[in-house]
């Protein structure tokens, strides 16, 4: 064999590694670029998997906010009840008795969140207040609340019995 033909299989031989280098490096880039894509998917999968946790765990706590807001509402009329009982019995072993029972249950309900809506003496809201009568007053400005028939309640910042009230309304 001469050398120029020695020389040109050389070059063949080359040009031959040549291709499979570049082969091997386009078979590594397409393997980066699966990888990176992977990552990618990976990481968007565990956000959707963060927010599908947390927007879990709101339903969850809305729905124990729901339930403590039904539980309450029912042992509300007790609780009024309780109270009427105290103003109207005069009798002071029993009120001894119905005042203790009552200061627990006021205890209870307001560690859960329950706050009385002021009415008497404030301005109107009807956000948080049911008018039930209007009369015009002296002592009062036009649109505050006169009297309150019945309490209203907020539990976690949230209206859960609106207060029964009478306002001032003056004639024009």
């Amino acid at each position: 064999m001469s050398e120029d033909q020695h020389l040109k299989n050389q070059r063949d031989d080359l040009d031959d590694l040549k291709n499979q280098i570049q082969e091997k490096i386009e078979i590594i880039q397409e393997n980066e670029q699966r990888i990176d894509e992977c990552q990618d998917q990976l990481l968007r999968m565990q956000a959707d998997l963060e927010n599908y946790r947390k927007h879990t765990e709101k339903r969850m706590k809305e729905h124990v906010e729901r339930a403590n807001q039904d539980i309450i509402i029912k042992i509300l009329e007790t609780y009024e009840d309780l109270h009427r009982a105290l103003q109207a019995d005069k009798s002071e072993d029993l009120r001894e008795g119905v005042e203790l029972i009552y200061q627990k249950l006021r205890g209870v309900l307001e560690s859960e969140g329950l706050e009385e809506i002021p009415a008497e003496g404030e301005k109107f809201d009807p956000y948080k207040h049911e008018a039930l009568m209007a009369e015009a007053h002296e002592e009062y400005d036009n649109g505050c609340i006169i009297q309150e028939l019945s309490k209203g309640y907020t539990l976690n910042s949230k209206v859960i019995k609106y207060s029964k009230v009478k306002v001032c309304k003056k004639g024009d």
